[in-house]
């Protein structure tokens, strides 16, 4: 076992790992960033390394810098993580070269799966059921329409770099297929710095379901499959093991073949192998096909440890330290069913926007937490917004779902918007809840899945707090004769609620909010509202009321000293989000009509596109091409024409 070993990561990943290392008696260095020298991993480590400014390019990409640091600690093992330098071949062939052990697969391995065209003929070549598709190294637009029309539409077109859904394109029609191919390719060329695509069929009715395995470089186990469907434009929202409506023929037919490709390219450490899956009809041992395989530890991997009793982090390290598997397949079972919910910081309503601001308050419900941030902490725009994983396991699925409610309901964040309300709405969806669960979901359901709560109960407990009514205060009670009475405003973005509060005396209010009126009473538990204990609670944090619950909302109060500055004005196009400007798509003078594109701007890793909200001339240009702005900060101003 190693004496101690340099993590080239950062967030929730690294403080993972951590964890393991201190239960093995390792000791740890973290490498960090000008911008998160205060961060929770480097607190926890037993040593830290600053290794360059807050863009990744110059600190966490920086190939010499980790190496160095791991040099320079006596580091005698670096963990990847996941993301960053964890699938860079350079990287692993760098540390050796150092006498570093990478805890992790070979860079052979590494290049082998990077490439889907040349890892799919690899897996063909292994027995691996692959997709019905074109891999060639031909990458004329004629030869990949053609492929396309052989293969029938629809078609996905996918960067053969790719991942993460960038350089991705649903075709459902031969005359779209020409602009589709044009945009995946800038897009994958700009991420990824290769524009080459492969084209697959596209499967109508998907599930995505991957294989979590294990090898020594000799041979590899796997630890079960994880149903990772619910997701949000290629990205995973909700993980759950093991998949609902999993057979044991469709299990060992998966598990064999996940094996099959590791041991293909002798795999050592832990892997993940995704398929996809056709839902239609239920699961058949003849109906999945090989996507891709990440070769490094999978964000939601904490459900296959729930699952199997498995620390996956510390067989990572007896591995590669020069131990053997430290279980046969025939050792490993399943134990009951975990989900694992991906808690980020974004704005919903306003189409999951990254979102950057202090965690004022930071409190999570029961199950296992893998967080890197800490109440006081703040989300920066410069990596990655996830705020924390909760996982949760029951004996069966739905207690599994159960748990993960309950977690989800007591975890209270303050100070910067999250997806928490959406993921409470996701779990307790009839289609995820029976289990029928597929790629297209969400964007399904999305219009009720991101819908602004008005229940009037929750608004009632807002008002009440709002007012400073949850603690008994002196004068509410009547004055000659009529009951007290006081309005109140809550203000949600652009959306003004009001209502009116009078006293009833003895601690009982009547509430009209929301189109209805509430009965609220104090109880020794908190309010009671017409009748019931009320399931969530207000609280004023940072200055605004929040309802901490199943559906928390968060509300701003009017402030009677603040003079309103004067408004940007109609047609105003502003900047939703701290960024840079990528691009300007008119010029002052430019006639526009409603949807037209303005302006690109990059943040947290994303494109945003700026749209003409009317039809109109371009009165004024706020930007150029390469500004940083702030949020709020004017893009374009667009003059409607008489």
């Amino acid at each position: 076992m190693f004496d101690k070993i340099l993590i080239a990561n950062r967030g929730e990943i690294a403080c993972r790992v951590i964890d393991t290392c201190r239960r093995l008696g390792v000791r740890t260095v973290a490498v960090f960033s000008e911008a998160d020298a205060g961060a929770r991993h480097v607190a926890m480590a037993d040593e830290a390394v600053c290794i360059g400014p807050a863009a990744s390019a110059l600190s966490y990409l920086d190939i010499s810098k980790v190496v160095a640091a791991a040099v320079e600690t006596g580091a005698q093992g670096v963990h990847p993580g996941y993301g960053f330098l964890s699938e860079n071949p350079e990287f692993v062939a760098a540390l050796d070269r150092a006498g570093v052990t990478f805890i992790g697969p070979s860079a052979e391995a590494i290049r082998a799966m990077g490439l889907k065209d040349a890892a799919k003929a690899r897996m063909e070549a292994a027995g691996v059921p692959v997709v019905p598709g074109y891999h060639g190294a031909e990458q004329d637009p004629g030869r990949l329409e053609a492929e396309a029309a052989l293969i029938g539409y629809p078609v996905l077109i996918k960067a053969v770099a790719g991942g993460g859904g960038r350089g991705m394109r649903l075709v459902t029609r031969a005359e779209d297929f020409e602009d589709a191919l044009e945009s995946a390719r800038v897009e994958a060329l700009g991420a990824f710095g290769n524009g080459d695509v492969l084209i697959e069929k596209y499967i109508e009715h998907p599930r995505h379901i991957e294989v979590q395995v294990f090898g020594d470089g000799a041979r590899a186990v796997h630890l079960f499959e994880r149903d990772c469907s619910l997701q949000r434009r290629h990205q995973k929202v909700i993980e759950e093991a093991p998949a609902p409506g999993m057979t044991e023929a469709v299990r060992e037919a998966m598990g064999s073949a996940a094996v099959r490709a590791a041991e293909a390219i002798g795999y050592k450490g832990a892997g993940t192998v995704e398929f996809i899956v056709d839902g239609a009809g239920g699961l058949r041992p003849d109906g999945f096909w090989f996507m891709e395989m990440n070769t490094r530890l999978q964000v939601e991997h904490p459900v296959s440890e729930a699952i199997t009793g498995v620390d996956l982090v510390e067989w990572q390290l007896r591995v590669a330290s020069g131990e053997p598997l430290p279980m046969r397949q025939e050792e490993l079972a399943i134990s009951g069913h975990a989900m694992e919910a991906r808690l980020y910081a974004e704005d919903v309503p306003a189409g999951f926007l990254p979102a950057t601001g202090r965690l004022e308050r930071l409190r999570f419900g029961p199950g296992r937490v893998d967080t890197g941030v800490r109440e006081g902490d703040t989300i920066s725009p410069h990596y990655d917004p996830m705020i924390a994983k909760l996982t949760c396991w029951g004996a069966t699925r739905d207690e599994a779902r159960a748990a993960l409610a309950r977690g989800l309901a007591e975890t209270e964040v303050a100070g910067v918007v999250t997806n928490l309300g959406f993921l409470g709405r996701l779990i307790d969806h009839a289609g995820f809840r029976s289990g029928e669960v597929e790629t297209g979901l969400i964007a399904r359901e999305l219009d009720g899945l991101v819908a602004p709560c008005a229940a009037p109960d929750l608004l009632a407990l807002a008002a009440l707090e709002a007012l400073g009514l949850n603690e008994a205060r002196p004068g509410e009670g009547f004055a000659l004769w009529t009951p007290l009475g006081w309005p109140v405003l809550l203000l949600r973005g652009a959306d003004r609620i009001e209502g009116r509060v009078s006293a009833l005396g003895g601690g009982a209010f009547a509430v009209a909010i929301g189109g209805a009126e509430v009965q609220a009473r104090r109880g020794a538990q908190g309010w009671v509202l017409d009748g019931r204990p009320a399931l969530a609670r207000a609280e004023v944090v940072g200055g605004k009321v929040h309802v901490f619950g199943a559906e928390p909302m968060v509300f701003a109060l009017p402030d009677p000293l603040e003079t309103a500055g004067e408004a940007a004005g109609e047609g105003a196009v502003m900047a939703p989000m701290p960024g840079v400007v990528r691009s300007i798509h008119v010029r002052k003078g430019d006639a526009v009509t409603a949807g037209d594109r303005l302006a690109v701007m990059e943040a947290m890793k994303m494109e945003h596109v700026m749209r003409a909200p009317h039809d109109g001339v371009v009165a004024e240009l706020g930007v150029a091409a390469g500004d940083q702005l702030e949020a709020g900060a004017l893009i374009v101003r667009i003059e409607a024409q008489p």
